[in-house]
């Protein structure tokens, strides 16, 4: 007796029969075989059946969204534009690349250049800074972003680590060993350290006045007291604990060397903590000092003529890069940058605009009968 089995059947690798279809064993779907199927479970995610809402776009929705919008962003944008305008901002160029520029002189430096090459900068300022002073050094076309460079480091090593510190990880290739000695600390990043020493003066009749900057505080406290650590060991004997290993390449010094107190020497010295954090684009500024403000009744730096020395350590122009010194008060909102204002004022006047424009049209048309007799 011929059994026939319909395209369907044949298509779900198994015939409908199940029990008493002839060859199909006692069991569903064949002996010892479980019936295979593709039809989806009875569940409401798979089967579609979630709660759904879509919201209903109409004039008495879309048009009061727009305005208040509009209304919001507009003052807020408003606010932050000027917050940013009040913020105290000079900066100083000092690459040297403008035959007239003090810092000529020191256009073609060399790491290793001895002694380094100096140049003073004066200028002027017109206004008072009253707040905290923030001293930042600012690079422009250093691409720290590359990925091979932000790789180029040990964070064990970095971290304290006796056994990486001695043995650094294959990831600081070229710059992991120098003369069969482990480099500490090792990688790109570490050995392109900036290293020019800037120094602020005021002058008030011929007379020079050193301006205090304050060089610790300027790190993340998680990279002070988390990321970086000195080796273990005997704390205050850092040529101990660094034995055995010698300095980055374009160095001039080893690491043991940084600074003369003992708590912001070695991986923990906070110039090079905030040199370790890349940044994202070619043209940055990195903190360098603080100077605060010692008298409520004085601004923190008075206008009138000062004076920038520079020890020139850190060559720029072999990749047409460029140096300057920003000094700059802070608000609630951070340092200077207008363009968060700029950008709410504009997300803000275009969302009032469309609503404006969006009124007109209900009114015009909003009205009209659309419908259509439809005919028989």
């Amino acid at each position: 007796m011929a059994v026939n089995y319909s395209a369907k059947e044949e298509a779900d690798g198994h015939p409908s029969g199940g029990v008493g279809v002839p060859g199909g064993g006692a069991g569903v779907g064949g002996a010892g075989g479980a019936v295979k199927t593709r039809k989806p479970d009875n569940t409401a995610f798979k089967q579609q059946r979630l709660p759904a809402w879509q919201p209903i776009l109409t004039a008495g929705t879309v048009l009061p969204a727009f305005f208040i919008i509009g209304l919001i962003f507009i003052p807020i944008g408003i606010g932050i534009f000027v917050t940013s305008n009040n913020i105290r901002e000079y900066e100083i160029d000092y690459t040297g690349t403008e035959p007239s520029s003090p810092c000529n002189k020191c256009l073609n430096v060399s790491w290793d250049s001895t002694p380094p090459c100096t140049c003073t900068i004066n200028f002027t300022l017109e206004h008072s800074f009253e707040s905290n002073v923030f001293m930042y050094y600012g690079l422009s076309n250093f691409y720290q972003n590359h990925r091979r460079y932000v790789k180029s480091r040990d964070d064990s090593q970095l971290n304290g680590d006796n056994s990486s510190l001695l043995n650094p990880s294959k990831e600081c290739e070229p710059y992991r060993t120098n003369e069969d000695k482990p480099i500490a600390p090792c990688g790109a990043i570490a050995n392109s350290m900036f290293n020019d020493t800037l120094e602020l003066y005021r002058i008030d009749n011929d007379t020079r006045t050193p301006i205090t900057l304050i060089k610790k505080g300027i790190a993340w406290w998680t990279d002070k007291n988390v990321k970086f650590r000195n080796p273990t060991g005997d704390g205050n004997n850092l040529t101990a604990l660094f034995q055995g290993t010698t300095k980055p390449v374009n160095w001039p010094k080893p690491v043991y060397m940084l600074d003369s107190e003992p708590d912001n020497n070695g991986f923990i010295n906070e110039d090079f903590i905030v040199w370790m954090r890349t940044a994202a684009l070619p043209t940055f500024r990195k903190l360098y000092r603080l100077i605060e403000r010692k008298n409520n009744l004085q601004p923190t730096l008075q206008a009138g003529n000062y004076s920038l020395e520079i020890a020139y350590n850190y060559p720029v122009h072999s990749f047409d890069g460029r140096k300057r010194m920003i000094l700059s008060t802070i608000s609630w909102m951070g340092g200077k940058n207008p363009f968060l204002g700029i950008a709410y004022i504009t997300v803000g006047s275009i969302c009032f605009f469309l609503g404006v424009v969006l009124l007109i049209i209900h009114h015009k048309y909003g009205n009209r009968n659309t419908s259509a007799d439809i005919p028989n």
